[in-house]
């Protein structure tokens, strides 16, 4: 895997604050959730290219019509991020679902339930 440069990441950074205050204060669509937060961006060299990770808190369903918002969206983002930011090529922005957070909180929701019994116990032998 190669390793990003520094421009490479700064431009990164910039995307992905300004996709941030984009969803969160200038689409209106109501498919998009208010807790919709851009995990991490990836814009490619050539900058042509550009992955938006996406996380949504809530069911499927919310994440799937979240998804659908922002595909009609980027049209109206590319635009912004043309205005914004000064690079030689505006990147095409395609979405991906992040699923890593919801992974987390139910692989710690497991560690918490197998080590309840272990916490009584000490608990016990304290008293």
């Amino acid at each position: 895997m190669k390793k990003n440069s520094i421009k490479n990441t700064r431009v990164n950074a910039e995307v992905q604050r300004c996709l941030a205050n984009l969803i969160r204060g200038e689409i209106k669509d109501p498919r998009i959730a208010p807790m919709t937060c851009v995990t991490d961006v990836e814009v490619a060299p050539d900058l042509k290219t550009c992955k938006v990770y996406i996380s949504v808190l809530g069911d499927e369903t919310v994440r799937k019509e979240t998804m659908e918002g922002l595909r009609n969206a980027e049209g109206f983002m590319r635009h912004h991020l043309a205005e914004t930011l000064n690079l030689r090529n505006t990147p095409t922005l395609t979405f991906i679902s992040d699923t890593s957070t919801e992974y987390g909180m139910a692989m710690s929701a497991k560690i918490d339930e197998v080590m309840a019994p272990i916490h009584e116990r000490n608990a016990e032998e304290d008293t």
